[in-house]
C-alpha cells in the first residue's frame, strides 16, 4: 500500500472512532501534545492506561463477587477508572463508568453486574481499535499535527 492511502486509511480509521463514539475531544487534547521530541506520546498513554487499569477491572471483579456488595468501594474504585477512562478520551468506556457509578448510589447490585459486563465490552472492542490504529500510525511514522474531527 502506498504512502498516500496509508494517510488515508489512518484518517479514516481515526474518524471512525470519534463518529462512533468511541473517543471525545480529550483524546485531541493528548494529541496536541505530540510532538517531533515525542512522536509516539499518544500510543505510549494509552498503552499505560491499559496496563494499568487492569489492576482496577480485577478489584471491581473481586468487589462484584462479594456478598453483599459493598457500594462504596465499588463506587471508589470505579470514580478511579472513570478519571482513567476521561483522561485519555474513551468516551463509551466512561459512560459505563458513570453508568454503573450511578447504579452504586442506587444500591442495584444487577444493575452494576450487568454495565461492567458492557464496561468491559467496550474497553476490550477500543483496546482492539486502537492497537489496530497505532499499528498503521507506526508504519506510516510521525504524522502531522492534530487536528479537530469534524
Amino acid at each position: 500500500m502506498e504512502r498516500s492511502q496509508m494517510y488515508r486509511q489512518l484518517a479514516n480509521m481515526r474518524k471512525a472512532l470519534f463518529d462512533q463514539g468511541f473517543l471525545d475531544e480529550q483524546f485531541v487534547q493528548l494529541e496536541e501534545l505530540q510532538d517531533d521530541a515525542n512522536p509516539n506520546f499518544v500510543e505510549e498513554i494509552v498503552t499505560l492506561f491499559y496496563r494499568d487499569s487492569t489492576r482496577l477491572i480485577h478489584n471491581i471483579e473481586q468487589a462484584l463477587e462479594k456478598n453483599p456488595l459493598d457500594f462504596t468501594k465499588l463506587d471508589s474504585y470505579m470514580h478511579q477508572f472513570k478519571g482513567s477512562t476521561t483522561s485519555i478520551g474513551a468516551k463509551k468506556v466512561t459512560n459505563e463508568c458513570t453508568q454503573f457509578r450511578e447504579y452504586c448510589k442506587a444500591g442495584n447490585g444487577e444493575g452494576c453486574k450487568r454495565t461492567f459486563e458492557q464496561l468491559k465490552k467496550e474497553y476490550a472492542l477500543l483496546k482492539k481499535k486502537l492497537e489496530a490504529y497505532f499499528q498503521l500510525a507506526r508504519q506510516i511514522g510521525p504524522v502531522e499535527s492534530a487536528c479537530r474531527p469534524k
